[in-house]
């Protein structure tokens, strides 16, 4: 049987076969795609929670830096009794290591164990008996991620009875977000989310965990 040229090309069997071949792996690509950047977002959503959270339990809870609850308390200069504390007097920022030990530095100066209250970080972190921590609202998060600023902005006077009244920054930094299926389709890697962070006004020095 002969088959002329003009009707070869007019002939349209398999052709859906063929298209479907062709949009297959763009759909199935863009499907997975929102699969990942849907939890993507997630974790973005979920990791705002965790500082808010993270912010909150800083805010009416033992201080992670332990110098902190003496700032301001004395003052030698008896004209200074009383009137505002000036921004930047303090400012104390406490993270973790690799393996969770937390440490504080003081001014800029070198984070050190010695300046941070371990009990104090890990119950930001995982949280206490009447509040969830961090740890809660983003499961993937560890503890080298946390960041926790106490620092003066010129709230508070010198010698305040309830001690200094820092402004509290909780961040999370550097949190890594894995691909799934676009790493296996596109060969996507790890990316580093952007920071997140919340920040609250402390309340007076607390000595327990709420």
């Amino acid at each position: 049987m002969v088959i002329s040229h003009g009707r070869f090309w007019r002939d349209q069997s398999g052709a859906s076969m063929v298209e479907a071949a062709i949009a297959m792996p763009m759909l199935l690509t863009l499907l997975l795609g929102f699969v990942d950047f849907g939890y993507a977002f997630y974790q973005w959503n979920a990791g705002n929670k965790a500082v808010q959270a993270g912010a909150r339990l800083a805010q009416i809870s033992t201080p992670v830096a332990i110098g902190l609850p003496s700032e301001t308390i004395t003052q030698s200069d008896v004209t200074k009794v009383g009137t505002a504390v000036p921004a930047g007097t303090y400012d104390y920022v406490c993270t973790a290591s690799a393996a969770g030990v937390a440490c504080c530095s003081v001014g800029g100066g070198l984070c050190k164990p010695a300046n941070a209250s371990q009990a104090s970080f890990d119950a930001i972190y995982d949280g206490t008996p009447n509040r969830a921590g961090m740890h809660t609202f983003l499961p993937m998060l560890v503890k080298s991620e946390v960041q926790i600023e106490y620092a003066a902005s010129g709230l508070g006077y010198w010698t305040r009875p309830g001690g200094p009244v820092p402004t509290i920054t909780v961040s999370i930094q550097n949190h890594p977000f894995q691909f799934f299926f676009l790493a296996g389709f596109l060969g996507f890697g790890t990316i580093t989310m952007p920071s997140m962070l919340s920040t609250a006004t402390g309340e007076d020095m607390k000595s327990t965990f709420p």
